[in-house]
């Protein structure tokens, strides 16, 4: 029995610290399939999304929702340090709780005891080891405790800075792309004079972005549970807005940037994909057509308004529906996963961006302002 302990005691612990290792310091993809950092996220995801889906009003949903990021990381912490302490007990357990105390007698949760003082580096003192191995694993578990602590302390920083990072593109989107973020907007903001220069420069920065969502994400999945200031804006919208604005050059808008285009294009539809691949994702058509012909009808003749022409016929057609192919089904795979709403096309015209809605003051007052001095930039 002592045995099992001891090989059960050792196994917990080598566990954790591979895990540890894997998440944390490992900077690739994991493709180990069986994980226990990923087995707790997807059961903690599911149990947790359940309560809010019964418990929460539908519009403080994506509210709560947001908690999950920051608690699920707080929570695997705690599961970690159990096990790290519980595997300890059990070694001292199997070498016959050679431990001495001022008060409970010894067993296994007098081992416990001890364990989580060494973890912590408490050193109460009230719970000694007497045997040459139950003192080995005491200097052992601290120095492993304060590893531990010191392994935290650097990781919190660098997810932080990662997420504000991914953030910081989002919110400039914003006044670019409209909230929620969309291909029409993208390009009908960029109907001015040297616009579509401008619409290269901000494909190219989103490249740059794909390729960093891709990197931080891989490395640090928890990252994509972390969820935007507004309710209206996720970094799946961002990247599937980028991905239609991207398609829609590469079928044929006249004078803008195709080939960077396609290299925007190419980075995010790898980052879409490889985080299907690390969710375990596959996937899934969507129940409803994002772009039914009425509403490409629709984008063309904005395209038209704005002062781009989009090139039609059987062949355009076949060429966009190709693109679309090639990210959709794992955009909405992933936008049922995090129940993150994927944008639309062309947007509502009485929708109003995130910088124009406040409490203070009526949002279409704001919008009115904003009309009239477009109007006198085209006279």
């Amino acid at each position: 029995m002592r045995l099992l302990a001891a090989v059960l005691g050792a196994f917990m612990i080598f566990m954790v610290l591979w895990e540890s290792f894997e998440t944390i310091v490992f900077p690739r993809r994991v493709t180990r399939r069986f994980r226990l950092t990923r087995l707790f996220y997807r059961n903690a995801w599911r149990t947790f999304l359940a309560i809010v889906s019964f418990a929460v009003p539908k519009k403080q949903r994506e509210t709560f929702l947001s908690f999950f990021g920051p608690l699920s990381l707080l929570l695997l912490l705690s599961v970690w340090a159990i096990g790290m302490m519980t595997g300890f007990a059990l070694l001292h357990w199997a070498d016959g709780s050679a431990v001495q105390s001022n008060q409970n007698p010894p067993g296994f949760f007098t081992d416990l005891y001890l364990s989580g003082t060494n973890f912590f580096t408490l050193g109460l003192g009230d719970v000694t080891p007497r045997s040459p191995v139950a003192k080995t694993l005491t200097v052992v578990e601290a120095g492993m405790g304060l590893g531990f602590l010191a392994l935290i302390i650097s990781y919190l920083p660098a997810l932080n800075q990662s997420f504000q990072r991914r953030e910081i593109s989002i919110s400039l989107l914003d006044a670019r792309a409209g909230s929620p973020p969309s291909a029409a907007e993208i390009l009908r903001r960029h109907n001015r004079e040297h616009g579509l220069e401008a619409l290269r420069v901000l494909l190219h920065e989103w490249e740059l972005w794909a390729a960093e969502l891709l990197e931080s994400h891989l490395s640090y999945p928890v990252l994509a549970y972390f969820r935007s200031q507004h309710d209206n804006q996720s970094w799946l919208s961002a990247l599937t807005a980028i991905l239609d604005t991207s398609a829609l050059v590469m079928v044929g808008v006249e004078g803008a940037c195709a080939r960077q285009a396609e290299l925007t294009f190419a980075m995010a539809r790898h980052a879409v994909v490889d985080l299907s691949i690390v969710f375990r994702r596959s996937p899934r058509q969507p129940d409803h057509d994002r772009l039914p012909p009425e509403i490409l009808a629709d984008l063309r003749t904005s395209l038209t308004a704005a002062g781009h022409r989009l090139h039609d016929g059987h062949d355009a057609e076949e060429k966009l529906m190709e693109l679309r192919r090639m990210y959709e089904p794992y955009a909405h795979s992933l936008s049922s996963y995090f129940h993150m709403a994927l944008p639309p096309w062309v947007p509502r015209s009485d929708r109003a961006d995130n910088w124009q809605m406040s409490a203070w003051e009526r949002s279409s007052t704001v919008r009115k302002t904003m009309k009239e001095i477009e109007e006198d930039r085209h006279f």
